[in-house]
């Protein structure tokens, strides 16, 4: 098992093995024990409750899953009230409360109150929603607003912070520099790709929206060059996603620089892909006689 410990910052970790958010729950853990994960990592969190997106919301395309969920949530009130409790009598691993505002005064609104809560060990910052301070454009599209808000938020709290940052930018490594800058204390990557598809019978979208969030394995080369790229550009560790289905997959992102990996799409293919992609791991690194330390960021080019 120390083979496989690993470390996010101020989160240390006993399997580098993690979930993505919005892609499992509590109920997946009855397919297996919750030690094959280092850390739960829940479904966004928003300060006032959101119905999502109308669907259709979900498409399986030929490679992935194309979803438009529109961060369906019940708001942080009944979080605190209903869901943390749960969370907290049912996890003996770490819990990471993932989070979004639409304005840096609400990122900062929402940890301020989940600070008072007890059992929370990190939180990650989803900056893929627009931001009204700045006219509705995405926060993890400019550096300046990632290092910003990562600088208000830094001070209030000595848990992990982990921004998770948006392949659909022009440079994903300046954006993770400004992060680093700002106090973030490790990176997620990568959120979905946009994505789209059409009924070429008829013409109308599969998706409601028109556009959605593409995961799954097409995605995995675009994510595995771009945690590489991340890993180059800072010195915080890297919890990577994006196609990551078997643990030869999760060895090429820790190759890649990775600390620890997430299953998404992968957990509704596969409810036992988490202790199978443990148990690859933890038997390679045993007949090659190595930790995680040996391999995480040692990728040849």
């Amino acid at each position: 098992m120390k083979q496989l410990n690993t470390s996010l910052g101020k989160l240390k970790l006993n399997s580098p093995v993690t979930v993505a958010s919005g892609t499992f729950d509590l109920e997946n853990l009855d397919f297996f024990g919750q030690d094959f994960l280092g850390a739960f990592i829940c479904k966004t969190i928003t300060r006032h409750s959101r119905i999502g997106n109308p669907p259709p919301r979900l498409y399986e395309s030929e490679a992935g899953l194309i979803n438009s969920i529109g961060l369906q949530n019940p708001g942080l009130d009944k979080f605190i009230s209903d869901i943390l409790p749960r969370l907290n009598a049912a996890l003996n691993i770490p819990l990471v409360v993932s989070i979004s505002g639409s304005s840096i005064t609400e990122f900062a609104e929402i940890i301020c109150r989940l600070e008072m809560e007890s059992g929370i060990s990190g939180y990650e910052l989803n900056v893929s929603c627009p931001n009204v301070e700045k006219e509705g454009i995405a926060f993890g599209v400019h550096p300046e607003v990632v290092f910003e808000l990562c600088k208000t938020l830094a001070p209030f709290t000595q848990k992990e912070l982990i921004v998770k940052l948006s392949p659909n930018v022009t440079d994903i490594a300046a954006i993770a520099k400004a992060a680093e800058a700002g106090g973030a204390s490790s990176i997620a990557l990568i959120n979905t790709l946009w994505g789209m598809a059409i009924d070429y019978k008829t013409g109308r979208s599969q998706i409601k929206m028109g556009v959605g969030g593409y995961s799954g394995i097409g995605i995995k080369p675009v994510a595995l060059a771009l945690t590489y790229k991340v890993a180059k550009a800072v010195k915080l560790p890297i919890i990577a996603m994006g196609g990551i289905y078997t643990w030869q997959d999760a060895l090429e992102f820790l190759w890649a620089g990775a600390s620890a990996i997430a299953l998404g799409t992968a957990n509704f293919i596969d409810p036992l892909a988490a202790p199978k992609v443990f148990a690859g791991l933890q038997d390679f690194l045993a007949e090659k006689k190595l930790g995680l330390q040996d391999i995480i960021g040692k990728c040849e080019v």
